[in-house]
């Protein structure tokens, strides 16, 4: 995960002063050395570095850390502050046209993921913002750039509209736009062509696309794991055809998170999105403030949340609600649940955006072993209707022949049974406190199911 290294060595150094009753210049000191040399590992950009070392230094060692009752937490507020602002401050919306449709162009160099990013881009618009978008194939360079297009179209639902590879892309682009108007699509998205470098002849074809008619946005799409890279692409693109916002690509990769800490600071322009994996519904917004709080170990309990809400029905929740409460929860129940968790993404990912989460012995590296969840999938396929219902009455024998139907052990059966009913008491006293307390019950935990 991005920001990983980046988040360990922040964390480390800022505990260190959390607890502090009073905080000396020389304890700013020591902990912006650490602090400094955390972001050029993450290969933030140098100048970028200074400046925000600079910032929080000197408003670490003002009146209003001197004069605090928590000086060490009141640091901490200061470098997520400071964080926030590096990434942009706020989240940066979609400058949609008041005069349909909205043309969004679609740019960058081959290999960071641009024409992918045109699907899931197409499929945020549509399911969040509820917009009818039409997909523009004009890249007529790179070898079936088109068909993948409409491959990820026709496994969005969505149209795409080519004519090939024999016409030039400002050509297609011109009759697209008018297609989108005769048919009333209310956005646009038009998926440039690339290079493996900026060239003059790259640049001239964007900028005579661009001229057809003004896009609302011009999202840049780089590769978060080039770093420094990024930066520099990012920059030679703004100065030559001008970018609205950037669409940083695999940013759930092994990356050290640089491009994202200095990609605002240095060409002024707000990252809008970012790649979060590889299906067509990992596209996010991006938010300055939860990333913040992610690297410092604050969790993102906001994202989590709309998370849950984009993947759990809510009447199906209530009824979830009423099972837990009169212990008629059964393996079939927890499938479902099962599989609307797995849609929200990686499980170790969703533990660590619980506030404190790194905290938690043996959280701080978790990885949940998607295979055993798979494994507790298999073995509750292999049960009859009835032992789903009622699992008290799988003995011996049935957890014979479950173990040989699902391909585990007869110990895999004993752990999940124990488990299951572990869970379902766990449950019950929740979603009775809570109902003294008057708050509904949203979504259950499944983690220890598969540890």
């Amino acid at each position: 995960m991005a920001f990983e290294g980046l988040a360990e060595r922040l964390q480390g150094t800022i505990q260190k002063i959390k607890g502090k009753g009073k905080i000396s210049e020389a304890d700013v000191k020591e902990m912006m050395r650490e602090v400094r040399y955390a972001l050029l590992e993450a290969d933030v950009n140098l100048k970028v570095v200074k400046e925000f070392v600079k910032n929080v230094s000197e408003r670490a060692v003002g009146q209003e850390v001197m004069k605090s009752l928590t000086p060490g937490q009141q640091v901490i507020k200061i470098v997520k502050d400071e964080l926030t602002q590096l990434m942009g401050g706020e989240q940066s919306q979609i400058a949609f046209s008041s005069r349909p449709p909205t043309v969004i162009m679609m740019v960058g160099l081959q290999g960071a993921g641009k024409t992918t990013t045109t699907g899931k881009l197409a499929n945020v618009l549509r399911k969040k913002y509820n917009k009818k978008p039409l997909l523009i194939a004009a890249d007529i360079y790179r070898p079936a750039a088109v068909k993948q297009l409409e491959t990820i179209g026709k496994q969005l639902s969505l149209p795409v509209f080519q004519l090939g590879t024999d016409i030039s892309p400002v050509e297609i682009v011109k009759k697209g736009l008018e297609h989108a108007k005769e048919e009333h699509y209310d956005v646009v998205i038009v998926d440039t062509a690339g290079r493996l470098h900026i060239d003059e002849t790259l640049m001239q074809e964007l900028k005579d696309i661009r001229a057809l008619k003004e896009p609302d946005e011009v999202f840049l799409v780089v590769d978060a794991m080039t770093g420094q890279d990024a930066v520099n692409v990012a920059n030679n693109f703004n100065e030559s055809i001008g970018i609205t916002g950037v669409v940083l690509t695999k940013l759930d990769g092994d990356t050290r998170g640089g491009a994202a800490l200095s990609i605002r600071s240095i060409t002024q322009k707000p990252i809008k999105f970012v790649g979060m994996g590889e299906k067509m519904d990992a596209l996010e917004p991006f938010h300055p403030e939860r990333m913040a709080s992610r690297i410092l170990g604050m969790g993102d309990m906001m994202s989590l949340i709309e998370k849950a809400q984009a993947n759990v029905d809510e009447e199906k929740a209530k009824e979830l609600e009423e099972k837990f409460r009169t212990q008629s929860f059964t393996f079939d129940d927890f499938l479902e649940q099962l599989s609307q968790v797995k849609q929200m993404g990686p499980l170790d990912e969703i533990l660590k955006m619980l506030p404190g989460a790194n905290k938690i012995k043996g959280l701080e590296n978790a990885k949940v072993d998607e295979k055993q969840m798979d494994r507790v999938e298999a073995i509750i396929y292999s049960m009859t209707t009835q032992e789903k219902t009622n699992p008290e009455i799988i003995n011996g024998p049935r957890k014979k022949r479950i173990a040989k139907g699902s391909g585990t052990t007869i110990q895999d059966i004993n752990r999940l049974l124990k488990q299951f009913e572990d869970m379902k008491k766990m449950m019950k006293q929740m979603t009775n406190m809570q109902q003294k307390g008057k708050k509904k019950m949203k979504m259950p935990g499944f983690d220890s199911l598969f540890k």
